[in-house]
């Protein structure tokens, strides 16, 4: 245990780290309750610290291997315990289980919402109480948390668009849209990225459906769509599951080899969407990094390193096509 700091010495401290998430608020809390945004958990490297992982669900294999990577990454922190709640894609399971961290006195919350709006509450009343808030891949409304990680969805969606209408649909053409869980805020900006990059394109999108992203009702969806719509040139989906979902649907109508599909995500797994690409189910994903890795890191800083962490920190995409879908994979993979 390391010894107590003289007052005196303390505030010094304080009134010298002002800025740093050890002491203090800053005026981004103007308003908050006294604690908010305050990090009162950092005991240093000699420290023990309970870190709570809830999760959307993990019927994705997207947040599976977010999963993963928070659990190999805080392996090599010997401080740190990680425990994770799966919310199964129901709001109120989610808020029960940030309410149970909160009982259970986690020292920092890491967070993927399942939808941004019903989660809100239970976030700021997290971070209100001084515990460190990583909201990773989903956002919550307003700013009340320590940290967002993740990728700017709605420029994926634009690279999306921006695919489509140059390289697989130049003069034009038929696209069916496949979202993603409504609420949640990587469907709402990759859809208004889409959007952006398809405008003036000549480029109609004949039918949406909503997925939830996950493949099997990606499939459902498609094999309705496929009855209404007698053309369809490519299928963009919000993410891989749905994508590969579709491609069974037209599969089992033999409409497969007429219609592209893109996803996004390009986990670098068997089952994920880079070996989709390689194998030529899918015509080209955009790599979504989970996080984890990440959000271990800004759990160090934050508890063990007593330093602050931006408030924003963007992950980088890439486009996958079958030209560099075996390079990818390799270099994703440590090869």
């Amino acid at each position: 245990m390391a010894r107590p700091v003289p007052i005196a010495l303390a505030a010094t401290a304080c009134a010298v780290l002002v800025l740093s998430a050890g002491c203090g608020t800053t005026h981004e809390n103007a308003g908050q309750a006294p604690n908010a945004g305050t990090n009162t958990k950092c005991k240093g490297p000699n420290g023990h610290y309970v870190i709570g992982m809830s999760q959307a669900n993990v019927a994705e294999p997207y947040r599976q291997r977010m999963n993963d990577d928070i659990r190999n990454a805080a392996a090599s922190v010997p401080q740190f315990e990680v425990k994770f709640a799966d919310a199964a894609q129901d709001n109120a399971k989610q808020v029960s289980d940030v309410e149970n961290y909160l009982t259970q006195q986690i020292d920092l919350l890491i967070i993927s919402p399942n939808e941004s709006t019903p989660l809100t509450g239970v976030v700021k009343k997290a971070y209100d109480k001084g515990i460190p808030v990583v909201v990773l891949d989903r956002k919550v409304d307003g700013d009340a948390y320590t940290t967002f990680i993740g990728a700017d969805n709605t420029d994926i969606g634009r690279q999306a668009g921006t695919f489509i209408a140059q390289k697989l649909l130049p003069n034009g053409g038929k696209v069916v849209e496949l979202k993603g869980l409504p609420g949640s805020t990587p469907a709402q900006e990759r859809d208004a990225g889409f959007q952006q990059a398809i405008a003036g394109k000549n480029i109609q999108v004949v039918a949406t459906g909503v997925g939830d992203w996950l493949r099997d009702k990606g499939q459902q969806q498609m094999d309705a769509i496929l009855k209404a719509q007698p053309q369809i040139d490519v299928v963009y989906s919000e993410n891989d599951p749905m994508a590969e979902g579709a491609y069974l649907a037209a599969k089992s109508v033999g409409r497969e080899n007429s219609i592209r599909f893109t996803g996004i995500d390009g986990l670098p797994i068997p089952s994920g969407g880079i070996k989709a690409v390689e194998d030529g189910r899918l015509t080209a994903t955009f790599v979504y990094p989970t996080g984890g890795k990440e959000a271990v890191e800004a759990a160090k800083k934050l508890l063990i390193d007593c330093q602050q962490v931006p408030k924003k920190q963007t992950l980088p995409t890439q486009l996958v096509t079958k030209d560099n879908a075996e390079a990818v994979y390799r270099a994703a993979n440590g090869g």
